[in-house]
């Protein structure tokens, strides 16, 4: 068992140069799982934004079908009473006609 410290002495550098790295490493590890950890929570502040802006534009959409929808149903109904319109009138001209003949004749 003499050769136990001679072997201890020549293993301590790697031992000790191990540790460092194991330390080293470690710390790299923290540090990425930090970069990580933020990047995450960045990606889901911007998937929050992106939900939220999609949300405002699906209800001004919406608004905007509203809006134009009813806009059409208004035309609808501005022609309907203007063909009635017409119709008085071209009523009222045969009206008038019979009594100017009757009249004239």
């Amino acid at each position: 068992m003499a050769f136990l410290p001679a072997l201890a002495e020549a293993a301590a550098p790697a031992l000790l140069s191990m540790g460092a790295s194991a330390i080293a490493g470690g710390a790299q590890n923290g540090a990425m799982n930090a970069m990580n950890s933020w990047d995450e929570n960045f990606q889901l502040g911007l998937y929050a934004s992106q939900m939220q802006h999609q949300e405002q534009l699906s209800m001004q959409s919406a608004m905007f079908d509203e809006a134009t929808a009813e806009r059409s149903e208004n035309m609808r109904e501005i022609n309907t009473l203007r063909n009635v319109e017409m119709e008085q009138i071209k009523a009222d001209n045969g009206i008038t006609k019979k009594f100017i003949q009757s009249i004239s004749a």
